[in-house]
């Protein structure tokens, strides 16, 4: 049995969401995302779709709709993204606030007060705050948990301008998360937020899934991520580095700014957490000492280091699992735990003297093909299970495997994204059904404290590189009308949620 309190909802980003209008006013061409979708180079070498964010689905203007058909579908809980260049189109880096450095040269402390906030007010887009108000409001009007996320993927072009960084190896930029002085930035922003809208919101999101802009931007470049480099293993410990540093002086900020205790049930006037994708690693062989090498090496890379560092301290910058990088100013900024996840990975190693000599790592992980994320598009994984339109494997057992062990860092969580993109609606259902069984199992038998379940999506949407191909919405979306037609998965959602809130029946 699922408890009583647990929320039941969807989750959106501002970009893959908000635009579409016919008059273009909701256009927002002030982030890195929207210069490098429209670059001319990368939609020909494909590393991006021809698809273009302005013909997407209009959340801008048809926010209560959607959230109307949210809640018809019973859902409690909505997981709204903030773009931070809508709120701050110009930069702020002209406001000099208190930053206190730590001896290893990271942001240990950030300090603004009332007359920065002032500032901050003064170059904030009103008609940006005004509609996201009007957002929030119309979800608290119908009853719903609002969970704001202030960073999913997306930076202002005056943070971020990714084709100069691509161009230039990194010697050019504005250059992102690579650079310190963004870590300040966006505790500026974390700040102003968190007054400007305390009084309406008491659960807040950092970052969704920071691993993943360190890991595709910088390691992965041809997946489609900006600023599209390859194989750059300084860059990806820097980046990430920098990232759960930005996470931890946001969080200082958010707790300092927001004192409103929006809600009566709220543990805390400011409840702050970060949005992870967990991703269960096994080796090919379990017998093979360099497959299980290159599982543990990439297990502490992808979904141990960020929560390590935003927990302990710990910047397992070596991925090596020994604890001798603790920093403190990283340490217990974490109220809560968002687990994204979609499906696992199974990894194979290589030993390398190479990368030994120049890296330190001494055997490089492989994901083996016809597993997990590794799989043919609408097809079978080889070991039988359905795969999606973008090619993840069926898994749901790593659902369960992915909140136990994100429960070894003691703190609440939710599902923040599960889903699966799948046009005709065929997988849907089954995925629904199977993963949602595996995590009441893992609240009723493992005990573990999960509190929600966030539906990856509510509607079709922008999905980053892929364009509009990857359906992923309970609801389809016609691109032409913007018209909104529930899928049968709908249907499916909507009777276990009310089974599950009103007659108690298992799922």
């Amino acid at each position: 049995m699922f408890p009583k309190s647990f929320l039941w909802g969807t989750s959106i980003a501002g970009f893959q969401f908000e635009m579409g209008d016919l008059t273009r006013k909701s256009l927002d061409p002030n982030t890195d995302w929207f210069k490098w979708v429209h670059d001319a180079e990368n939609i020909r070498k494909k590393v991006v779709s021809s698809d273009l964010p302005e013909d997407g689905i209009n959340y801008w203007e048809l926010y209560r709709a959607d959230h109307d058909l949210a809640k018809g579908l019973g859902m409690n809980a909505y997981r709204l993204g903030i773009e931070w260049s809508r709120i701050f189109p110009e930069s702020t880096a002209g406001i000099d606030v208190d930053v206190e450095k730590a001896s290893d040269g990271g942001v240990a402390r950030v300090n603004l007060d009332q007359g920065d906030i002032q500032k901050l007010k003064s170059l904030a887009n009103n008609e940006a705050l005004k509609h996201y108000e009007s957002v929030i409001d119309d979800l608290r009007d119908k009853g719903f948990k609002v969970i704001v996320c202030l960073n999913h993927f997306t930076l202002p072009l005056w943070v971020h301008d990714p084709i100069a960084v691509r161009d230039s190896k990194l010697r050019k930029g504005p250059r992102g998360w690579y650079d310190s002085e963004s870590v300040v930035e966006f505790a500026k922003y974390a700040a102003f937020l968190a007054w400007w809208l305390g009084d309406r919101v008491d659960i807040w999101v950092t970052f969704n899934e920071p691993m993943v802009i360190a890991e595709v931007g910088y390691l992965l470049g041809m997946e489609g991520f900006p600023p599209g480099l390859e194989n750059d293993l300084n860059a990806f410990r820097r980046v990430a580095v920098n990232l759960a540093t930005a996470h931890a002086r946001a969080f200082d900020m958010i707790k300092k700014f927001d004192t409103y205790r929006s809600e009566p049930d709220s543990p805390d006037p400011a409840w702050v957490g970060v949005i992870h994708n967990v991703i269960p690693a096994t080796p090919k062989d379990a017998s093979d000492e360099v497959d299980i090498q290159a599982t543990q090496f990439i297990d502490r890379m992808h979904n141990a280091f960020f929560v390590e560092a935003t927990t302990s301290g710990w910047l397992d910058t070596n991925f090596n699992g020994i604890r001798d990088e603790v920093r403190s100013y990283l340490a217990d900024k974490l109220d809560w735990l968002g687990v994204n996840y979609y499906t696992r990975m199974v990894v194979k190693g290589k030993r390398s003297l190479l990368a030994k000599i120049f890296t330190g790592i001494p055997v490089l992980p492989d994901l083996v093909p016809g597993y997990g994320f590794a799989c043919k598009r609408s097809d079978y994984s080889l070991d039988g299970r359905p795969t999606s339109d973008f090619g993840q494997e069926l898994y749901p057992e790593g659902i369960g495997q992915a909140l136990i062990q994100m429960s070894r860092y003691n703190r609440p969580m939710y599902v923040t994204e599960n889903g699966t993109a799948d046009a005709q609606d065929q997988l849907r259902p089954r995925y629904i059904v199977e993963h949602l069984k595996v995590i009441e199992r893992t609240i009723e038998e493992k005990r573990k404290d999960v509190r929600g379940y966030l539906h990856w999506a509510l509607t079709d949407n922008y999905e980053w590189a892929q364009g509009f191909k990857m359906r992923f919405g309970l609801i389809s979306v016609d691109l032409q009308t913007k018209k909104r037609v529930p899928r049968g998965s709908a249907q499916v959602f909507h009777r276990i949620v009310e089974s599950c809130t009103t007659q108690g029946i298992q799922v």
